[in-house]
């Protein structure tokens, strides 16, 4: 393959992990020890909030006063997207029970986790999108209680008004004024409201992302949620205005932030590098800074002969992201197999999923579109399997059980199908061994 790598990232993603790794750690075992008192005290010194942790309807109703009507209107309009896409997500689920052999049943059900924690990031930015993403598609998913929690602000009087309206617009149980990872802690511990988590869905930082990795098992999650990624294919035919656009439109998430774009066009390439330091200058500090940081430490451009070696490429950075602006996206569309979400063609790009046009932004990353997808229905739900049968059907199963049984050394196994045969067949003999 002739790759070339016009750009390439000074740092990757496992960049600092051992800190985090340590700090978290220390943090989830403080709070599960202490508790709610701890978990408070981190929630004061870290995001400087002395006031109460769960949030009561009072709070929300000033919330929504706060909230202007086009906000609103624009925040149903969004949720109202999420909703449709993740019922037609659970009509695509079936439960089920088909006949393997006359008198043997088997099939699934579909059952709910009781209990969702959505972590909904409000630091640098407030992100709404994301309460959107996780509280209703658990809601979707008839779990019966979600937790959602976000950090709060002395400044702002708690959880930012629109995050705490969009929460309650969603369906939120229970809401909580925690961050980080004692916002994470405190959903998984069950503190606050007592109701232990079985799930934990949400974007986060780096230090949010570690403490769902740490607690993996203990309660499951949606995904390696670290931070945002995309990576765009363009070739001659894409313009490097929208291009350039759309990669610092990523950037500016944070300073970690990696912003890919591959081409089989040099001009093209050359092109959005020329423009990315303007658009970065461009930004408000906040946004500048992060933008300036993440395509300086983490931003790529890698330039490829061929399709067939943009998708190669592709498949292996597994994007979290991924936009296709080429005069052969259909062929890439059938080519392509490792990403979060895709986005195909100029006109569709990774803010309209973020924010309001139907799927769920919040998707694999660190490579973790190699084997899973993003936030689904079916992440809240077991799939779980059931079976009965006919004494006339044991002739064949309990028989077969016994003597595969006997073959692996496991007698216990085996004698639970011989009692069946001997009670439901009395007289007739039957070959159990293994031999």
């Amino acid at each position: 393959m002739a790759i070339e790598y016009l750009k390439r990232a000074t740092k990757t993603s496992a960049t600092g992990e051992d800190e985090t790794r340590r700090i978290v750690a220390d943090m989830l075992d403080k709070i599960e020890q202490g508790g709610e008192g701890v978990a408070q005290a981190y929630g004061e010194k870290l995001d400087g909030w002395d006031g109460d942790i769960e949030v009561g309807s009072d709070q929300i109703e000033a919330a929504a006063r706060q909230v202007p009507d086009q906000l609103k209107d624009d925040l149903k309009f969004a949720y109202d997207r999420v909703r449709l896409f993740a019922e037609k997500q659970k009509d695509s689920m079936q439960a089920f029970e088909t006949e393997l052999l006359p008198g043997l049943w088997a099939g699934q059900r579909l059952i709910p986790v009781n209990t969702a924690g959505c972590y909904v990031p409000g630091g640098r930015y407030a992100h709404v999108a994301s309460a959107i993403m996780s509280i209703t598609t658990a809601k979707v998913a008839g779990v019966e209680n979600v937790i959602a929690c976000s950090a709060p602000s002395q400044e702002r009087g708690g959880i930012h008004p629109a995050i705490l309206y969009t929460m309650d617009l969603c369906g939120a149980d229970h809401i909580l004024a925690l961050g980080g990872v004692q916002g994470i802690a405190a959903m998984a511990f069950g503190l606050f409201t007592g109701n232990k988590a079985n799930i934990l869905v949400g974007p986060g930082n780096r230090f949010v992302a570690e403490a769902k990795r740490l607690l993996f098992g203990r309660v499951g999650i949606d995904l390696f949620a670290g931070p945002t990624e995309i990576l765009i294919i363009a070739d001659g035919e894409a313009d490097p205005d929208i291009v350039a656009n759309d990669l610092v439109g990523q950037a500016e998430h944070g300073p970690d932030s990696p912003a890919w774009l591959i081409t089989t066009s040099r001009d093209l390439a050359e092109k959005t590098m020329e423009k990315m330091p303007g658009l970065i200058a461009a930004l408000p500090e906040v946004q500048r800074n992060a933008s300036e940081a993440a395509w300086r430490d983490y931003g790529e451009v890698v330039l490829c002969d061929t399709n067939e070696e943009a998708a190669a490429v592709s498949d292996e950075y597994a994007p979290e992201h991924l936009q296709v602006q080429t005069a052969d996206d259909p062929w890439y569309v059938e080519r392509l197999t490792n990403y979060g979400s895709l986005f195909v063609g100029e006109e569709t790009t990774v803010a309209f999923g973020d924010k309001c046009s139907g799927t769920n932004h919040i998707l694999p990353t660190k490579g973790a579109g190699h084997y899973t997808g993003g936030l689904s229905v079916h992440k809240f739900i077991k799939v779980v399997t059931t079976q009965r049968m006919t004494r006339e059907a044991n002739e064949q199963v309990a028989a077969v059980t016994a003597r595969v049984s006997r073959l692996e050394g496991m007698e216990g196994h085996a004698r639970t199908g011989d009692i069946r045969l001997a009670k439901y067949f009395p007289g007739r003999n039957f070959d159990l061994s293994a031999e």
